[in-house]
């Protein structure tokens, strides 16, 4: 049974590697990002309580499933439900060229155009990963990966996920 978190910071592949796990063994996928936030402009948190109530459901929908996001708050929540971490650790150069790549994400933004407008704040949030002191640094992240007690892996580039996702379903 495959019940896995994936996080790490913005652009480190979390969403590439959750939606290619998705793929492959037909489980469930969650992206963080959709219950996180509350539908307000700007954006505003969703209270965490609020937020788990909505994990929750997802959890006793699911057998197995692939969850994804940078939220330590939130994936403080369902550690225990899970049985493997990844925490995507690739340099915080990697993170800014992915995020320069990445396809149009439908369920943020309206269009392709109104993501690419928020790149550079999207580039200057990636930067700032190891200097943050909140639920999104990496420091936050490596405390949970450090304190995981299950099957844990730290991917540090885009071919260890790729050799990873090879081996996915394999156990």
């Amino acid at each position: 049974m495959k019940r896995i978190i994936i996080f790490g910071n913005s652009g480190s592949g979390k969403s590439t590697l959750s939606k290619a796990i998705y793929a492959k063994l037909g489980i469930a996928h969650l992206d963080l990002d959709t219950l996180a936030w509350k539908a307000t402009s700007p954006p505003e948190r969703m209270e965490t309580k609020d937020s788990k109530l909505k994990i929750d459901k997802f959890l006793n929908t699911h057998e197995q499933w692939v969850i994804e996001g940078c939220y330590s708050d939130l994936i403080e929540l369902i550690s225990e439900s899970s049985n493997e971490v990844v925490f995507m650790d690739l340099s915080i150069e990697r993170c800014i060229e992915n995020a320069k790549m990445r396809p149009w994400e439908p369920h943020k933004y309206a269009s392709k155009d109104e993501q690419d407008a928020n790149l550079s704040m999207l580039i200057d949030w990636i930067s700032e990963y190891e200097n943050r002191e909140d639920t999104f640094s990496r420091k936050a992240h490596l405390k949970i990966f450090e304190e995981y007690k299950g099957s844990k892996i730290q991917i540090s580039s885009n071919e260890d996920a790729k050799v990873y996702l090879q081996g996915v379903g394999d156990k």
